[in-house]
């Protein structure tokens, strides 16, 4: 399928030629000795040389070094709703993102763990402008999603993942992780874009949309981590948006934010898959024959899953309780938990900048907001 080529990962015949150039990087000499401190340079390199597939340089590599990072970065990884996925077979993860790398390793590592599907994750080509990070990427089965396109090269190139997205499902039976809005939630407000749901449906041909939406065996998916790593580097955008001003990423930023996210402390993490839609998508059909209208309900669908899904941490409830000043939800966390999270407020932001302060306590806030809009949280 050489119509694919400019976004694809790598074919299982392309990994080993792909490591050879890669073996001798120092970055894959950093990943590999945080990986498995206890092996020697010379052990690694053989069992490098020795992979020939894309599964087993996740399984054997991908899965360890995520391992450490859960080991150095976190209290462990709690997960839910994976009874409810068959072995064997393909599904569109749509889920709410936190962070570049971990959201989706996660849901691999788990998937991994539980015999199931793994995925192939859509990033963004911003991120692996770096040839090491390319390759790397392509051996961990990211596909591209291409970034800073005019407008008419933009429509070819959402047709394209379209298209790719579909056939991986439909023809490769491999699962597929797509955030449900271009970009990381900077405020906890998680919402899927509209445009995400139109751009899928660009592969749809001759079919209803509800049929095709069913085909893709939609899955939402809800992470949550008590603490965001990358938390206090998501001030300055929400400071520029503030005053009205046009944000203008440092060089290197996505980097840092790429690094801070794995090696940052997070504490607790939950991973949520709800169940595939399949009913929700019948009623959208009776509701409206508007293709604008149904792509609406299932935005408002996925969202609903996701929110009702998403884990919320003690750092949720202090953090709405201080933002509203009320003691609403003391009985959800120890005073202690709440000098914590205040102590870590004071050292990553300005806290006598109330749009600082503000935006800071909202990022973790929200995901409360939210949540009571469908349920008590």
């Amino acid at each position: 399928m050489q119509k694919f080529d400019q976004i694809r990962p790598f074919y299982d015949s392309e990994v080993n030629e792909a490591l050879r150039g890669v073996i001798h990087h120092p970055m894959m000499k950093a990943l590999m000795s945080f990986t498995f401190p206890e092996m020697s340079e010379e052990e690694w390199k053989t069992q490098l040389l020795r992979t020939h597939s894309k599964r087993d340089f996740q399984a054997n590599f991908i899965y360890n070094a995520i391992q450490e990072v859960l080991k150095k970065s976190s209290e462990g990884l709690t997960t839910s709703g994976f009874e409810h996925l068959e072995p064997h077979t393909s599904y569109l993860y749509i889920s709410n993102h936190r962070d570049i790398i971990l959201d989706t390793s996660l849901l691999n590592v788990t998937l991994l763990e539980k015999g199931l599907t793994m995925t192939a994750s859509a990033i963004g080509d911003n991120l692996v402008q770096k040839p090491f990070l390319q390759t790397l990427s392509k051996l961990n089965r990211n596909f591209l999603v291409q970034r800073s396109l005019s407008p008419r090269e933009m429509l070819q190139s959402s047709k394209l993942m379209s298209e790719y997205i579909y056939h991986l499902i439909r023809r490769e039976n491999r699962s597929v992780w797509i955030a449900q809005r271009e970009g990381r939630t900077k405020d906890g407000n998680d919402a899927t874009q509209q445009g995400v749901l139109k751009m899928l449906a660009m592969a749809n041909e001759g079919q209803t949309l509800t049929e095709f939406f069913r085909k893709l065996k939609i899955v939402p998916v809800s992470i949550s981590y008590e603490y965001d790593p990358t938390d206090a580097l998501k001030m300055p955008q929400l400071l520029a948006k503030a005053n009205d001003e046009v944000y203008v990423k440092e060089k290197n930023e996505d980097f840092n934010t790429l690094l801070s996210g794995i090696i940052g402390q997070k504490k607790g993490i939950h991973l949520h898959v709800g169940t595939p839609l399949d009913t929700e998508l019948d009623i959208i059909a009776t509701e409206s024959d508007s293709a604008n209208k149904q792509l609406q309900s299932l935005a408002q669908v996925i969202d609903e899953a996701i929110i009702t899904g998403y884990n919320l941490w003690p750092t949720n409830y202090i953090a709405y309780d201080l933002l509203n000043g009320t003691t609403r939800f003391a009985d959800r966390y120890t005073e202690k938990e709440k000098q914590v999270f205040e102590r870590r407020l004071e050292m990553r932001i300005d806290v006598e900048n109330p749009i600082l302060k503000e935006g800071f306590l909202a990022m973790y806030a929200n995901p409360v907001v939210n949540k009571m809009k469908y349920q008590d949280a």
